[in-house]
């Protein structure tokens, strides 16, 4: 299988063949080729290269660029030498940390998986990463690695309706209980939605935002840790920490202001809203908590890459379709988002009565709160 291959796999799935064609064009490996091809198609976004290699399962759980050189740097600031990533897959993450440290290994019971991450360490020229095809819980593998880090981003179940760490796959308590006698530093890559308390060990809890949007929770063991809780905003790299010290000055309202204020949802994951509004020049108050969005509004054009998006309120009215509609049309709006929570059923269903015969280029962002439609325009975004 080559690069060659993958290339006229890509071009006939773009193109829309079916299976027969596929088969008769491919050869025998038609299936990975195609499964290659449409993973790199998918992942155009993700990485800067269009030439790495994955399967679609190595493509869900790979890291994305930007966060595994944002951990990567991270890492290099405590002057590690070495890491094991005992849950590789595809190998991005473990490239990256290899770029900053001495020596690295990846280990992954998948022989696809390796494979592949031997071939995306070539793609981005990374040559101290010594590859394992194994299970990293048997002996044997334990036996081989040493290393000053051990990091593990394990395969989360998808239909497990309460995230939990024995759930995981390699489980963080078997990867700690493994390697505990040869390092006391750890990373765990964890699901964002898993309760603090249920992780037993001292350390920091790092939720990443990545582009708006909920991505990471990095979990590291007290000798790498930095603070208890902590939020990053990718790729502006900013970062906030809790500050037990500080001030309480979270204030709640019901009524909007002016402007309202979109924080990030790392940073309302962990819990530093506090932190958030006083890091800002003005003084913001909290007036809506969603579980997929949290907004605070103010009397000040807040610009902050602390802050997801600033809009503008261009009015308030009664939560109703039609007179949403009405309102748009009057004020010259052509399209509508609608920032609410919505089964995704009826998201269309709403949005196409909102946007009925409206016309113009002014973009309306419709946010819900209780039985009133918070009707405004965006002026920043981070």
């Amino acid at each position: 299988m080559n690069e060659e291959k993958v290339r006229l796999a890509e071009e006939l799935v773009r193109k829309g063949l079916d299976e027969k064609k596929l088969r008769h064009k491919l050869g025998p490996d038609w299936r990975l080729l195609v499964e290659i091809a449409k993973a790199r198609i998918r992942a155009r976004d993700k990485f800067s290269r269009d030439d790495l290699w994955m399967d679609l399962e190595g493509l869900r759980y790979a890291t994305h660029e930007v966060v595994a050189r944002y951990r990567a740097e991270r890492l290099e600031e405590f002057g590690v030498r070495s890491i094991a990533d005992v849950s590789c897959g595809i190998g991005i993450q473990v490239i990256f940390y290899a770029m900053k440290v001495e020596k690295a290994c990846g280990v992954d019971l998948d022989p696809l998986k390796v494979e592949f991450a031997k071939r995306n360490a070539e793609r981005y020229g990374v040559t101290n990463i010594q590859f394992i095809h194994g299970d990293s819980l048997s002996p044997e593998i334990i036996e081989r690695i040493t290393a000053e880090v051990i990091f593990s981003d394990p395969a989360r179940p998808p239909e497990m309706p309460e995230r939990k760490l024995e759930d995981l796959l390699p489980s963080p308590l078997k990867i700690y209980e493994a390697y505990k006698s040869k390092t006391d530093s750890f990373i765990f890559d964890l699901p964002p939605q898993m309760r603090r308390e249920k992780v037993p060990w001292r350390g920091e809890f790092e939720y990443i935002d990545l582009y708006g949007h909920l991505n990471r929770l990095t979990f590291y063991t007290e000798p790498l840790a930095r603070a208890e809780r902590s939020a990053v905003i990718l790729p502006a790299g900013v970062r906030l920490e809790n500050d037990p010290d500080l001030e309480h000055i979270v204030e709640w309202t019901a009524e909007p202001g002016d402007y309202l204020y979109e924080i990030p949802p790392a940073v309302d994951y962990a819990d530093l809203i506090n932190e958030l509004f006083h890091s800002l020049d003005g003084t913001p108050m909290m007036l809506l908590r969603e579980k997929r969005r949290v907004l605070a509004t103010g009397n000040e054009l807040l610009r902050s890459p602390y802050l997801k998006r600033t809009y503008a309120l261009v009015g308030t009215i009664p939560f109703h379709p039609v007179r949403i509609n009405d309102f748009l049309r009057r004020e010259g709006f052509g399209r509508a988002t609608l920032k609410m929570s919505v089964p995704q059923q009826e998201y269309w269903r709403l949005r196409k009565r909102i946007e009925a015969n409206l016309r113009g280029d002014r973009r309306a962002f419709v946010f819900r709160l209780g039985d009133r439609a918070l009707i405004a325009e965006e002026v920043y975004s981070s």
